[in-house]
């Protein structure tokens, strides 16, 4: 496998709008018929208003979408917990063929990178609890739990804060 990390282009997004629903609809972590799933498949919203990055796995016939992850820029509407020294991601989703290949965690330090460069002193995210296999991904980098900063979007839904010093 050679992977490559790189912005989603207008010809992924279909792609990757599919791949995360995959990962977030077919793990159970949401049901098909939450108002969300259409945030997860809107590709396109995603990377005007933030940063979408894919992770590829090119051959000599084909480019494959592995995992991707959304970067929240300190201008994003996407942001929820971080502060301006914070870096913040969200929607990591590997793809279930391509999970154990070390795809999530490339890119999580892809974004460990991005809020290094952009001289932020954290990295903070929100995660369902059932997310065990992204919480495992977290904690090997260095990632620890905030439970002060878990928060609720909706009734009956938690999310756990993670937050990393840079």
């Amino acid at each position: 496998m050679t992977l490559q990390i790189r912005l989603a282009e207008p010809a992924d997004f279909e792609a990757v709008g599919a791949l995360v629903l995959r990962a977030y609809v077919g793990d159970g972590f949401v049901g098909a018929d939450d108002p969300y799933v259409r945030h997860l498949r809107d590709t396109a919203t995603r990377a005007r208003e933030a940063q979408v990055w894919v992770a590829l796995d090119s051959t000599a016939d084909a480019v494959t979408v592995l995992g991707t992850v959304t970067w929240c820029p300190l201008d994003s509407p996407w942001r929820e917990l971080g502060t301006p020294l914070d870096g913040e991601f969200r929607m990591l989703a590997v793809d279930p063929d391509a999970r154990g290949r070390g795809v999530g965690r490339a890119l999580v330090e892809h974004c460990l990178d991005l809020a290094r460069e952009a001289g932020m002193t954290a990295m903070v995210l929100s995660t369902l609890p059932q997310q065990g296999g992204a919480h495992r991904i977290y904690e090997r980098l260095g990632f620890v739990r905030d439970e002060s900063s878990d928060w609720s979007p909706k009734p009956g839904t938690l999310l756990l804060a993670y937050r990393l010093r840079l």
